[in-house]
C-alpha cells in the first residue's frame, strides 16, 4: 500500500474528500520529519517509534583498490515496530 491508497481508504472511512486526507497525511510526515531532524524520538503507541541514530566514524575500505578510507560519522532515522504491528505481521 502506498501513501495514495492509504489516503483513498482514509477517505472512505471517514467519509471525506481524498485530497483532505492526503494534505493531513503529508502534514503529518512533515510534522515527524521536523521532529526527528531536531533529535527528538516520534512515538506512534502500537505502532512502532521513529528516532535518530548517530553512526561512529571508522576505517573502511574502498573495494575497487582496497584502499583504506575514512567514513565520517552520520545520523540515520531508524524505526523499531511496537508490539501490536509486531503481533499482527506474525499473525496472533
Amino acid at each position: 500500500m502506498n501513501q495514495k491508497e492509504l489516503a483513498e481508504k482514509l477517505a472512505e472511512k471517514f467519509d471525506d474528500k481524498k485530497s483532505r486526507m492526503e494534505q493531513i497525511m503529508d502534514s503529518a510526515i512533515e510534522m515527524m520529519i521536523e521532529a526527528m531532524a531536531k533529535g527528538e524520538k516520534v512515538r506512534l503507541v502500537g505502532f512502532g517509534n521513529f528516532s535518530v541514530k548517530t553512526r561512529k566514524g571508522r576505517v573502511g575500505r574502498n573495494p575497487r583498490t582496497g584502499e583504506q578510507m575514512e567514513i565520517s560519522a552520520t545520523k540515520c532515522p531508524v524505526f523499531v515496530a511496537g508490539f501490536n504491528l509486531k503481533k499482527a505481521v506474525r499473525g496472533k
